[in-house]
């Protein structure tokens, strides 16, 4: 099957984008990458979109040290999030996300911004920005607004985002001297989806976890990380596993994704501590 566009424009600049997104009636889709929207084409999952082209605007491309905080630009591809040394030493949980992330076309083509901007609930990059706080930023007609990951996510794509807006770029705390940032999970093979994956960082401030696969948004789990911070392991497992509601699919029960997660959480708080799990 083959994909049906309404039409195609390429932006010149982001306010250039904007103006195309306002003309479209509803009917705009941003092409960043191409690599969920294209798909998604091809499936007459969306049809007679126009097409808006930002792949050249380089405002929107790029890591940025910003003080205490790290700007990353959303047309930042999979690969440079994998390479760049900004990333690798102040957000390595981004880092190390990208070698769990598809295959080399799909990190060589994809965008952090349009990952998240597609909000699918198995993919890596919503649960590491929601465990380290980030902020969305995206722009439309009316300005700037500037979004908690935490708020971003609504159910399976869908999010904050107006269909008017633009994500922009993504902001969030570089990793302190002692922190600690690990992702774990668990794939039937290399590349697919993830049946269940976790994210747990440690912070002076505290524990933040989060989780992929198990529900129609990532799941910032607040009651674990509560149990965490008080140093109760099997109490953070035993919450954690009432956190989410899970799907039961093909590939796994409900049942076996919450006790995956159970399990992928000790293993990274064995990994924190240098214990074995």
């Amino acid at each position: 099957m083959k994909a049906s566009a309404g039409g195609y424009a390429r932006a010149n600049d982001l306010r250039h984008a904007i103006e195309l997104l306002g003309s479209a009636d509803g009917m705009g889709r941003v092409l960043a990458g191409g690599q969920s929207l294209v798909a998604a084409m091809n499936m007459r999952l969306t049809t007679g979109d126009l097409l808006i082209d930002i792949s050249r605007i380089s405002e929107l491309s790029g890591v940025t040290d910003e003080g205490d905080r790290l700007r990353i630009g959303a047309l930042t591809c999979h690969a440079q999030i994998g390479t760049d040394p900004l990333i690798r030493d102040h957000a390595p949980l981004l880092h190390d996300a990208v070698a769990y992330i598809a295959h080399a076309a799909i990190r060589n083509r994809g965008t952090i911004g349009g990952a998240l901007a597609h909000a699918d609930p198995a993919a890596e990059f919503p649960a590491c920005v929601l465990a380290l706080d980030a902020t969305i930023h995206v722009t439309g007609p009316d300005g700037d607004r500037a979004i908690a990951a935490d708020d971003f996510f609504r159910e399976v794509f869908e999010t904050a985002l107006h269909p008017d807006e633009i994500l922009t770029a993504i902001t969030l705390p570089k990793a302190g001297p002692e922190e600690q940032q690990i992702l774990q999970e668990v794939t039937r093979r290399s590349g697919d989806y993830a049946l269940v994956g976790l994210c747990l960082v440690k912070r002076s401030a505290g524990h933040r976890v989060s989780l992929l696969s198990v529900g129609p948004r990532p799941v910032l789990a607040r009651k674990a990380m509560a149990q965490l911070d008080s140093g109760d392991i099997d109490g953070a497992v035993a919450a954690l596993r009432t956190e989410m509601d899970p799907p039961s699919d093909t590939q796994a029960s409900a049942g076996y994704r919450r006790h995956i997660a159970g399990v992928l959480l000790r293993r990274a708080v064995a990994t924190l501590t240098g214990e074995t799990a």
